[in-house]
C-alpha cells in the first residue's frame, strides 16, 4: 500500500481496488476477460458472416414492378410509402391492432429494448465501463432488464395457457422466449458490473450473450433481418398505389335512434 492509501496492484491477483475518493477501478480475471471479450468477437463475427451470406441470398431474388399506374391523392409516392412502412413500428396509432391493445404494444416496446440495452451492455462493460458507472444508469437498466423478466414470463405463461396461441407455438418459439426471459433475469445481477464480488453473474452474463449471438441467426428470432426488406417492399407498392402514408379520418359519431 502506497502512502495515498491505495494498494498496489498484486501480480498474482485478480483485482485492483482503489477506495476512498478515488474511483474503483476493477481488473478482470482472465477467464472474465476472454468471455467478456474474445468469445463475444468470435460470436458477433459468426452472426454477421451468417447474416451477410442470408443478405446476398435474399437479394438474389427480383423484386417484381408494379403494373398499376400511380393512384391515389399527389401527396402519396413510392418513398412516402417507404418511409412510413419502416416507420410504421414506432406508430402505434398507425394500426387498429396496436390502438386497442395498447398494454400489449408497450409489452413489446418494453421488452425489444430490453434485448437492445442487453446487448449494448455487453461492449460498454469490457470496452466503456464507464458508462455504466454511474448507480442511476445502473438501477435503470436494473429496472428495465427487471421489467422485461416479468413480461417474458407474462408471455410464457400466455403461450401455453392460451389454446390459440400454444396450438401455433414451436419449439423455437418457447426456446426463443425462456432465452430472452432468463438472460434478462441475468442482466439484472451483471449491470452493477462488479467482479470485485463474484464474478459469477458476469460470467453467465456474457455465456448466454455469446449464445444468443450463435443462435439468433437460425431462430426466428432473426425476423428483424427482414423487417427493412419486407417494409421496404410493401410501403414501395402502398405509396404507389396511393395508400401510404395513411390519413385517418375522423371517426364517425354515433347516431341516436
Amino acid at each position: 500500500m502506497n502512502f495515498a492509501g491505495i494498494p498496489e496492484r498484486i501480480p498474482e491477483g485478480k483485482y485492483r481496488v482503489v477506495k476512498g475518493a478515488a474511483a474503483r477501478e476493477v481488473e478482470m480475471s482472465e477467464t472474465l476477460r476472454f468471455l467478456a471479450d474474445d468469445l463475444q468477437l468470435m460470436a458477433l463475427s459468426f452472426m454477421a458472416i451468417v447474416y451477410i451470406l442470408r443478405i446476398r441470398w435474399l437479394l438474389k431474388f427480383k423484386a417484381s414492378r408494379e403494373r398499376q399506374a400511380p393512384s391515389g391523392s399527389l401527396n402519396t409516392s413510392s418513398l412516402k410509402g417507404i418511409v412510413y412502412s419502416w416507420a410504421n413500428i414506432a406508430m402505434p396509432w398507425s394500426m387498429e391492432s396496436t390502438r386497442q391493445m395498447i398494454f400489449f404494444y408497450m409489452q413489446f416496446m418494453i421488452f425489444h429494448l430490453a434485448v437492445a440495452a442487453n446487448i449494448g451492455m455487453s461492449f460498454v462493460i469490457p470496452y466503456a465501463p464507464g458508462l455504466i458507472k454511474p448507480i442511476l444508469v445502473v438501477r435503470a437498466l436494473q429496472a428495465l432488464f427487471a421489467a422485461a423478466f416479468l413480461i417474458g414470463c407474462y408471455r410464457m405463461y400466455r403461450r401455453f395457457s392460451n389454446p390459440a396461441i400454444r396450438l401455433i407455438s414451436t419449439p423455437d418459439d418457447i426456446f426463443s422466449l425462456g432465452l430472452l426471459t432468463v438472460w434478462s433475469f441475468v442482466s439484472i445481477f451483471a449491470a452493477p458490473n462488479r467482479p470485485d464480488l463474484g464474478e459469477g453473474a458476469l460470467r453467465l452474463y456474457f455465456i448466454l450473450t455469446a449464445f444468443f449471438l450463435i443462435y439468433v441467426p437460425f431462430s426466428k428470432i432473426s425476423h428483424y433481418l427482414y423487417y427493412p426488406f419486407t417494409r421496404f417492399y410493401f410501403g414501395r407498392t402502398m405509396g404507389h398505389r396511393g395508400v401510404y402514408p395513411l390519413k385517418r379520418s375522423p371517426e364517425p359519431k354515433p347516431t341516436r335512434g
